[in-house]
């Protein structure tokens, strides 16, 4: 799915000036604070970022210190989501 945005040129400038530029920083943003929500699991946050590895998830997420209580549910989420990708 496709999503514009519009965000101030000043502010623009700032992100491009990062790794992967504003497309990129906007998608990190919305993963961290979806997976920090609840909204989504680990496991849907590496196939939004395309990530190759629980590890580069783990990696990120921590570096983002985007934590979270993960229960048997989340558990469950992350398993269901891994053998969906699986299948595809």
């Amino acid at each position: 799915m496709n999503i514009a945005i519009d965000i101030p040129d000043d502010i623009g400038h700032v992100l491009a000036a990062q790794a992967g530029g504003v497309s990129r920083a906007v998608l990190e943003a919305v993963a961290i604070e979806s997976y920090r929500s609840g909204a989504i699991t680990p496991a849907q946050v590496q196939q939004m970022l395309g990530l190759n590895s629980w590890w580069a998830t783990e990696s990120f997420l921590h570096r983002a210190e985007a934590f979270h209580d993960y229960t048997m549910d989340d558990l469950e989420k992350d398993i269901a989501a891994i053998r969906d990708a699986s299948h595809k």
